[in-house]
């Protein structure tokens, strides 16, 4: 784990100025999944029978005009899976279409940041079925093809890709419409109703007892040469008694593992004085430590992203407010208030790193 100082934060803050840019320190209006989510897409006919082909390209031709924000979960060179978001063409088989953006050599390649790849293998070809909220990932054989080492990777990378729209709850795996109990490839097992609960970046590392233990996911943030990008990690931690709020904040304050190559900007002087929920409003109370190295009432923006980030992925949380001794006298690195609570942004990792 490293933490970084002031002029370090100064120096790379091109995701942290997308994220707390706009309306709100996180982008306006919270938005826990994506729009336009996909319809059952067992048939996918770009021309029905019928339709007018002249009215139909001119339609065609028209949508090609219209853009919708995706989230692909991509692994970058740490070898963790990171959500990537990018302007994909609007269309109605959307699960489908993300699907091929996850294929090595496809259409991703145009777009793939430096030091990330697709996850699929390359010239598998895809298909998907959702029904009453399980969406069925159908994979032609070159599938199987994968690095033992990629397994999970890919298996969380599916997952998340297609659980980002509203009406898709669990995934099933299959492989020419073949349903898979384990993974082709190291069998790594297959849960019957496979879904974001199962984690993603699982890190076991200060767990002595697995069973006396519940998972969590935070956000911490990596560096490259283009930039900072946040990183999800499921984190399992001890059943302390700690309420939800409290028992995330704290793992967070721990920090990621020594070997992860993660940042935390919070400080492990930080201590949480107090944590109440108010109809999805979490109002976090700090000792001083929260400022970091900024002599002012000031909180690093990868601060604040770490806790809305890492808070939001519990359902019950909308919003979170953050005062300092009780006091709301706080503003942000850029010297915006924090009087008014910080919803979560509809895209994590927007824009180029």
């Amino acid at each position: 784990m490293r933490k970084i100082t002031k002029s370090a934060i100064a120096a790379t803050v091109v995701t942290s100025t997308v994220l707390l840019s706009g309306c709100g320190l996180l982008g306006g209006k919270e938005e826990a999944k994506q729009m336009d989510p996909p319809q059952n897409e067992a048939v996918d006919e770009t021309v029905a029978k019928g339709e007018n082909p002249a009215t139909e390209a001119t339609d065609q031709e028209e949508a090609a005009t219209e853009t919708v924000k995706r989230d692909l979960y991509l692994i970058d060179a740490n070898g963790l899976v990171v959500p990537y978001t990018v302007d994909l063409p609007k269309q109605n088989a959307a699960a489908k279409q993300v699907l091929e953006y996850l294929v090595a050599g496809g259409p991703l390649n145009e777009i793939l940041p430096d030091g990330f790849r697709a996850v699929i293998p390359q010239d598998t070809e895809v298909s998907v079925n959702l029904k009453d909220g399980t969406i069925t990932a159908d994979f032609s054989k070159e599938f199987q093809t994968y690095s033992p080492e990629d397994e999970e990777k890919i298996l969380q990378a599916i997952t998340w890709t297609l659980t980002q729209f509203e009406n898709v709850n669990n995934v099933v795996i299959s492989v020419n419409g073949y349903k898979l109990e384990e993974m082709p490839v190291n069998g790594t097992p297959i849960p019957a109703d496979l879904s974001r609960a199962d984690g993603i970046n699982m890190d076991n590392s200060d767990v002595v007892d697995i069973t006396n233990s519940r998972p969590v996911t935070l956000y911490f943030f990596a560096q490259n040469e283009e930039g900072e990008y946040y990183v999800p990690v499921t984190k399992r931690i001890e059943n302390t008694g700690d309420d939800r709020v409290s028992a995330v904040v704290n793992a967070l304050i721990n920090g990621p593992n020594m070997s992860s190559n993660l940042i935390s900007d919070i400080h492990q002087d930080v201590k949480l004085l107090s944590a109440k929920m108010d109809d999805g409003k979490v109002t976090l109370d700090f000792n001083e430590a929260i400022y970091g190295a900024f002599n002012e009432k000031m909180i690093s923006n990868h601060v604040i992203n770490s806790l809305v980030l890492s808070l939001t992925e519990q359902p019950e949380v909308k919003s979170v407010s953050i005062t300092v001794n009780g006091s709301e006298d706080v503003v942000t690195e850029d010297g915006k208030s924090l009087t008014k609570p910080v919803t979560r942004p509809s895209n994590v990792n927007t824009g180029s790193f």
